[in-house]
């Protein structure tokens, strides 16, 4: 086997960690790119033999000679610093594989620091962390998202062994991806589903595992966003007013996207509400549960009634379970 074009891609991926780090050891060249130290010593003699200045000091590692640059392009401290922020996001809200790409182009952006902004970047590295507040992935399909980006560019169909929320087994669908987004803090993909002969949306972390395929799209898709706002003008909704005391308004702030909200008005001391709700039935109900004490319905009638309905059901619990 040709090792050249492996080697080749080694060789620039240590200059392009010699330029994104003041000081870089051996032994961590060695270990990112699983070789033996004599391989590492052999990539630099050839980088310096190509008319790279790499300066080197026993115990300490190498670095390059300070102002030898080899990309055309600077970026700021706060540009470099948005990095940061960006890549913690990559590496917890998106997939393992595209979470590695990430981290390969962020080598690549802070090559190009100067080696005193290199050390301020270091400074805020360890000091800025992601935490989801749940799992966007299962164990088995930890590269959905990389997956179908690629089924999306290439317009190539994509195989999933999926679970629906309300389905007790796993089926096997062949989807044509249109288009991938955030919502809900979960990750969604819209294709067209060749099992429903429909377009469908599909949460990535119900997909138990994940493949492309070589099977080309059967149709024409359309941009994401027609099929997503055709999608919601579809849905029914009812207009829902309530009024709740000002002083807990800051704590629906979040969460009242998620329910439809339209507008508000202040009062008084009181906060009116409008939503276009499509949940009346459970979700608005159950959630208005959570602060109820502090506010009132103005409309619809039927939403008291469900209210009602809830508290009337846990209150027959919590007497059941004491007796």
């Amino acid at each position: 086997m040709d090792e050249s074009p492996k080697r080749f891609d080694r060789i620039v991926a240590i200059l392009i960690q010699l330029q994104s780090r003041r000081i870089i050891k051996a032994q961590d060249l060695a270990d990112r790119f699983d070789v033996s130290l004599r391989t590492i010593y052999r990539d630099i003699r050839t980088l310096e033999a190509s008319g790279v200045p790499i300066c080197s000091e026993a115990g300490v590692g190498y670095s390059l000679m300070e102002g030898y640059r080899l990309p055309p392009v600077m970026f700021t401290r706060e540009e470099a610093a948005s990095f940061i922020a960006a890549e913690k996001l990559m590496q917890k809200f998106s997939d393992k594989e595209m979470g590695r790409h990430y981290e390969s182009a962020a080598f690549k952006l802070k090559a190009v620091l100067r080696s005193a902004d290199k050390d301020w970047l270091s400074n805020i590295e360890s000091s800025v962390m992601m935490q989801p507040g749940s799992s966007l992935f299962q164990e088995s399909a930890s590269n959905a998202l990389a997956l179908l980006f690629r089924g999306i560019a290439d317009k190539k169909q994509v195989n999933l062994h999926y679970q629906a929320f309300d389905a007790d087994s796993v089926t096997q669908r062949f989807i044509e991806p249109v288009g991938i987004f955030h919502d809900h803090d979960n990750w969604y993909v819209f294709a067209f589903c060749h099992l429903r002969h429909d377009y469908r949306q599909f949460r990535t972390d119900r997909i138990h595992s994940i493949r492309n395929t070589d099977e080309a799209f059967s149709r024409e898709h359309q941009a994401l966003e027609s099929y997503l706002k055709d999608d919601r003008e579809k849905v029914p909704t009812t207009r829902v007013r309530i009024r709740v005391d000002m002083k807990i308004k800051k704590y629906l702030d979040f969460e009242k996207k998620y329910h439809g909200f339209v507008e508000e008005c202040v009062t008084g001391d009181q906060v009116e509400m409008t939503f276009l709700c499509r949940s009346l039935d459970e979700g608005f109900p159950r959630w208005y549960l959570t602060f109820g004490d502090y506010a009132r319905i103005i409309e619809p009638e039927s939403l008291k009634q469900k209210v009602v309905d809830l508290m009337t059901k846990i209150q027959s619990k919590i007497q059941t379970d004491h007796q």
